[in-house]
């Protein structure tokens, strides 16, 4: 681990374990800005008119990943954090990402990052606490906003014909602005696909009650799968979302959600994500690429 400057941030931390790395700000955040093969592209889009910024009462996306709590509320949800966070050493290795309370909500935001010593994995652990005087009810949402020219693959409960199961299987959830004629959703038997393309500005989203406990995107020959615990039996927000994606013109999300809670005035609540990043993908096109290149890996 290392302190470097990055995108304009003076006081950015670093952590690699030699094969893949990881950049977080403390001028702003908590914010993973970078994670990348070492040496390669960063996965996380940067948006050039945020890079550096600091200060002021106007949200700012910035790119890379990013912890909020659901549901999307204006303004709760969009409480800015453009201000300095610490970066505290972990004794078993890592560096965890303390915000102070958002003046605005009284939650505080907490991110822990740990490599794996030999593998492209890293564990992200997102805390949200309650430091305010009444309970708050939320869900942790773990966002990471991807670069362009991407997939994102959103796995489908096991598919059974007719007659071996009567029961529904899942939840599919559609935003008012979700336009299922959009070329950019390819529906699978066992996988729903949404593409981002540059040229097509209006926003698109889906999710879902993923029991996989998987979200995936694939770019440029490479997957980065984030693995999460579903909780089967929660309530999840947004009609029972566990997964969601969301694209426009210049990025799509993938992101995780946990449970809603009743956050007690200080309790915690966590959510911990898996990441993984393999080389040597191809960009799926359809359920049975993904079956074929994706689930081995996963």
């Amino acid at each position: 681990m290392q302190t470097t400057s990055y995108g304009g941030w003076p006081n950015c931390v670093r952590l690699t374990n030699g094969l893949i790395e990881l950049i977080a700000t403390t001028d702003v955040g908590p914010r993973i800005i970078r994670f990348g093969f070492v040496d390669g592209e960063n996965e996380f889009v940067e948006f050039a008119n945020d890079m550096g910024k600091t200060g002021g009462d106007t949200w700012r996306s910035f790119g890379g990943h990013r912890l909020w709590h659901a549901p999307e509320i204006m303004p709760r949800t969009y409480a800015p954090d453009n201000n300095p966070i610490t970066a505290e050493d972990l004794p078993t290795g890592g560096v965890k990402l303390l915000q102070p309370a958002e003046e605005t909500t009284g939650i505080r935001k907490e991110i822990e990052i740990r490599l794996d010593p030999t593998f492209a994995h890293a564990e992200i652990t997102h805390r949200l606490t309650n430091a305010g005087p009444w309970a708050v009810e939320l869900a942790p949402w773990a966002i990471s906003v991807m670069a362009p020219g991407g997939v994102g693959i959103l796995p489908l409960p096991p598919w059974q014909a007719h007659g071996e199961s009567f029961l529904p299987a899942t939840q599919l959830v559609l935003w008012s602005y979700t336009d299922l004629t959009d070329a950019r959703i390819v529906a699978g038997q066992r996988h729903l696909l949404l593409r981002q393309d540059v040229n097509q500005a209006a926003p698109q989203k889906i999710g879902l009650a993923a029991p996989a406990g998987w979200i995936g995107y694939a770019r440029d020959g490479r997957l980065f799968v984030k693995r999460v615990v579903y909780q089967a039996g929660a309530h999840y927000p947004d009609l029972g979302c566990s997964i969601e994606c969301f694209t426009n013109a210049e990025m799509l999300e993938i992101e995780t959600l946990g449970p809603l809670v009743t956050l007690q005035p200080g309790a915690t609540v966590t959510h911990v994500e898996q990441w993984s990043l393999f080389a040597g993908v191809a960009t799926p096109r359809s359920d049975t690429d993904v079956v074929r290149d994706v689930l081995p890996l996963v």
